[in-house]
C-alpha cells in the first residue's frame, strides 16, 4: 500500500496550488480519501474529505470556499486544489486513506510573499 504525494512548493499569498496524491496497492475506489496538514509542533488537522464515490465533500472551516478536493477513480489519484492561499496554510500536507491507516509521505507547501 502506497500513497505518493506531489504538488507541493512555495506560493505567493493569493496564489493556487494544487496537490496529487497517487495510490497503489488496495482498491482506491473503495475508499475515503482525506487531506490533512501539520505544522511543526502542532497537532496534524484534517482539511479535506471525500467519499470514495467522489460525491460527498467536507473542509474544515478555515478552507471552506479556497480548497476542493477531487478524485479519479480511475486514475487512483486524489487531488487538493487550493485557491487565494494564505501564510497560514504553509505546512505539510498529507494524503490519507482508511485503508490500514495509510499516510502518504507529505508535500510542503509554503504560502510566502
Amino acid at each position: 500500500v502506497q500513497l505518493v504525494e506531489s504538488g507541493g512548493g512555495l506560493v505567493q499569498p493569493g496564489g493556487s496550488l494544487r496537490l496529487s496524491c497517487a495510490a497503489s496497492g488496495f482498491t482506491f475506489s473503495y475508499y475515503r480519501m482525506s487531506w490533512f496538514r501539520q505544522v511543526p509542533g502542532k497537532e496534524r488537522e484534517l482539511v479535506a474529505t471525500i467519499n470514495n464515490g467522489g460525491y460527498m465533500t467536507d473542509y474544515a472551516d478555515s478552507v471552506k470556499g479556497r480548497f476542493t478536493i477531487s478524485r479519479d477513480n480511475a486514475k487512483n489519484t486524489v487531488y487538493l486544489q487550493m485557491n487565494s492561499l494564505k501564510p497560514e496554510d504553509t505546512a505539510a500536507y498529507y494524503c490519507y486513506t482508511n485503508f490500514r491507516g495509510t499516510w502518504g509521505q507529505g508535500t510542503q507547501v509554503t504560502v510566502s510573499s
